[in-house]
């Protein structure tokens, strides 16, 4: 799936976006809410406007959770199996929903990053999301 260069690729962007690890993902998110209404469903209970504590907060974990599944690619599915059960059978989070993350989160990379974001690079970390996506979805089926 994704040649050893392109998982140090991956590695590095992550490396690099660590720091600023809530912003990345609360922007990410509203960008999702915002875009994609419905997917709100799962959030009534927080606040979701811009860069509220809420998000910023989720929007942390959801970047680190994704840094630290990039370390290790080949055990994504290992790495991840806590948050594929939490998310399947306790928060019963629609599976498209993982997709349109992964899509808001590319963007909002490519906005934070801009040009040091390569074509390249633009198409590794869409190969690792859409396996991140992937991988949450699986408990699904």
């Amino acid at each position: 799936m994704l040649s050893e260069k392109e998982k140090d690729l991956i590695n590095e962007i992550w490396e690099r976006v660590t720091p600023v690890a809530g912003d990345i993902g609360a922007e990410a998110l509203h960008r999702m809410f915002t875009c994609f209404p419905g997917t709100k469903t799962y959030f009534a209970h927080l606040d979701i406007s811009p860069r509220s504590p809420h998000l910023l907060s989720h929007g942390k974990k959801l970047v680190l959770a994704i840094a630290e599944g990039a370390k290790d690619i080949s055990q994504l599915t290992v790495t991840l199996a806590p948050l594929q059960t939490f998310h399947a059978y306790q928060l019963r989070i629609d599976p498209t929903n993982f997709k349109l993350l992964s899509h808001c989160m590319l963007v909002t990379l490519a906005c934070h990053l801009g040009e040091e974001f390569s074509p390249v690079e633009h198409a590794a970390m869409d190969k690792f999301l859409s396996a991140f996506a992937a991988v949450l979805a699986e408990k699904y089926r």
